[in-house]
């Protein structure tokens, strides 16, 4: 069994799920809708896929929201364990302190 992405990826899965199962539609009718095949759309749902912001933006749109409400939550944090990443704030703050 395949882990997945991200929490990130987990989170927005989670939410574009959520949207679909309230609209009453199956993975199958957005999938045709927003142009893609199914099993990539359902990988999407499950987390285990990391879509390109043209494809979330499909996705959304089909669903009738905006990419915002899908992805809202999200922070650095919830990137993979293997970035580790620093805010230009921080960057600055440690170069400074080197100088």
């Amino acid at each position: 069994m395949k882990h997945p992405m991200s929490p990130a990826a987990v989170h927005f899965g989670a939410k574009v799920r959520s949207a679909r199962v309230d609209l009453g539609l199956s993975q199958e009718s957005i999938a045709e809708l927003a142009q893609m095949h199914v099993t990539n759309y359902g990988k999407i749902e499950r987390g285990i896929a990391n879509p390109s912001l043209t494809t979330m933006l499909r996705i959304a749109s089909v669903l009738g929201t905006d990419v915002a409400l899908l992805t809202d939550g999200l922070s650095r944090d919830d990137l993979p364990a293997e970035f580790e990443v620093l805010t230009a704030d921080e960057f600055l703050r440690e170069r400074d302190r080197r100088r």
